[in-house]
Order: structure tokens, then C-alpha cells, then sequence
């Protein structure tokens, strides 16, 4: 497989510049945020999402800000400009620069609202898959996230508010270790790193990356993110008109990037009855890569 250049393009330390600017970065003047309805009894219960209770400590997702740090693991692919703008909401176009192009990437996460959540590793640890596609957002190119899954319930909740799609699965990647072993790979040119993703018992995504040379970020996130805030309703006559249905752009501050390499990549989308992902057939392959990163998240900017 051959390796791509990847400076020509922008690399993940840009999209500091383009998300942490309010959303100029894809439209001049934004509609205003909806106006919360009035309430004229407060809520007794506490809580930032559900489950609101009388301490507020059992909601799923606490109030931001949350902090995110991750070793991530990638492959970029293009599939079919057909099958790529068929993956879109309304709203955004197909990116006529680069029909087609996407990644994938397999990250391990450790998330923290306060400072202590670290030491509880069974609520602040999760792995995640996601795909990311080329878009067009009035012009301007944009990252459109079809797919993304997580192994952790409060990473379900939060990805939800901020708009991911975000769908229970399994994601394991290969881990790099501070001490040499035949147990691992090493963290440098020749290093080899796999990753997979399962969903409902079946494997649907798999990965293979071989590092060659560091690079100064990672080729994934060189434009704004949109997600779609999609909450329907269950009220009957009302299920075609959803309480939330919105674009927004992902807002990510004190955005860091390191140990950042790239090289050749495989990738590989499986079948599975309900699942869409192999709906995104691979035709051809560029780099693999692998870094760590770390931002804060405690905003988004509502597009449409």
C-alpha cells in the first residue's frame, strides 16, 4: 500500500485554530440559540443529564467542562463519492475538493469533569471507534462524524449533548509501552498496531497500521467538526418532528497533540444486518497514523 504525503495537509494542531474560534470557521452570522421554555416550579432534582436525583451525583454525563486525554489510532480511506454523500444530513454537501475521503480511528480515552475522576478508571477509561467523512457546509469544508461507538455509558451521554451518533461496541487497540518487550510493539518507525471495532456480537471494523516517521499531528481533524443534536419526540402525531434537531459545531479548547507518527495503514469495513458501516465500501487507502491528544470540551455552537 502506498504511503501518502501527508503535508499537504493540515495537520490536528490547525484545528485548534478553526473549532476554538467561535463558528466563523464555517458561517459569518449564526442563528441565535432557542430560548430554553419557561418553568414555573424548579426542578427539585439535581443533575446535569439524566438520571436527575437528590444528590446529583448519579447523572450519567456531570456538567461540564470535561477533559479528555487518548491514544489514538487511524487509517485514512476513500470510499465512493455516492456512498459518502448518501451518509449525509441535511444540511451539509459533499466535499467537491475530495469526494469520498474519510478516516477511521480507534481511540483509548481517560475523561475527567474534577480532578480525582482519574483515579476511578472503571468510570473515567473508554475506548471508541468513529468515522469521519470530507464535507461541505455552505461552502466551507467540514468533518461530518456518520458512525462513532464507545464501550462506557457516561461517553454515550456525553457524545449525545454534544451530537455524536454514539452506539454501544467493543474497540480494542494495540497498546505501546514505556519498557521494551516482545509483548508489544515499539513506539517507532516499524512499529506495527492493530485495532478493531464489534458491534451486537459481530466484527464490523479492523485496522492495521505500520509506523514509519514521525510527524509534527495527526492527518484526522484538519477541519471544523459538525454533529447533528437529534432528540425526537414519542408523543403521538409527533414522531416525525423531533424536539432537537440541530447542526452544531464541536468546540475543543487547549487542544494538544504529541508523539505523533504516521505510516501505511489497512482497513477493513465488515457486513452485519444492522450495522452501515460496510455501506461505506473501501476503494482505496491512504496513511496510517498514531499520536496522543488531550482538549476540553464545555461549549458547541449551534449551525442550523
Amino acid at each position: 500500500m502506498k504511503n501518502r504525503d501527508v503535508d499537504r495537509r493540515t495537520v490536528l494542531g490547525g484545528l485548534a485554530a478553526t473549532t476554538v474560534a467561535a463558528a466563523g470557521a464555517v458561517g459569518a452570522a449564526q442563528p441565535a440559540q432557542a430560548v430554553p421554555s419557561a418553568r414555573t416550579t424548579p426542578e427539585r432534582l439535581k443533575g446535569y443529564t439524566v438520571p436527575l436525583s437528590a444528590r446529583g451525583v448519579a447523572n450519567l454525563a456531570p456538567k461540564p467542562p470535561w477533559h479528555y486525554v487518548a491514544d489514538a489510532l487511524g487509517v485514512e480511506f476513500w470510499t465512493t463519492p455516492a456512498a459518502a454523500a448518501a451518509a449525509l444530513p441535511t444540511g451539509l454537501d459533499p466535499d467537491p475538493a475530495q469526494p469520498g475521503h474519510g478516516f477511521a480511528m480507534c481511540v483509548e480515552w481517560q475523561f475527567a469533569a474534577t480532578p480525582a475522576d482519574w483515579l476511578d478508571p472503571t468510570y473515567s477509561q473508554y475506548s471508541e471507534f468513529l468515522i469521519f467523512l470530507d464535507a461541505s457546509y455552505r461552502g466551507r469544508p467540514v468533518t461530518w462524524c456518520p458512525f462513532i461507538y464507545v464501550d462506557n455509558d457516561n461517553s454515550l451521554a456525553r457524545g449525545w449533548a454534544q451530537g455524536f451518533p454514539k452506539k454501544l461496541g467493543q474497540i480494542r487497540q494495540t497498546r505501546a509501552y514505556a519498557v521494551a518487550s516482545q509483548a508489544a510493539p515499539t513506539l517507532g518507525p516499524g512499529g506495527r498496531f492493530g485495532g478493531s471495532l464489534s458491534a451486537g456480537g459481530r466484527r464490523i471494523a479492523e485496522m492495521d497500521v505500520t509506523l514509519k516517521e514521525r510527524t509534527t499531528g495527526l492527518p484526522a481533524l484538519t477541519r471544523p467538526l459538525v454533529n447533528l443534536r437529534h432528540f425526537p419526540r414519542l408523543t403521538a402525531g409527533q414522531h416525525d418532528h423531533p424536539a432537537v434537531h440541530e447542526l452544531t459545531q464541536s468546540v475543543l479548547t487547549s487542544l494538544k497533540v504529541d508523539n505523533a507518527w504516521i505510516g501505511s495503514g489497512d482497513l477493513r469495513f465488515l457486513p452485519s444486518p444492522r450495522e452501515e458501516i460496510a455501506d461505506l465500501a473501501i476503494q482505496r487507502l491512504g496513511v496510517g497514523f498514531r499520536g496522543s491528544l488531550s482538549y476540553t470540551v464545555e461549549d458547541l455552537t449551534i449551525l442550523t
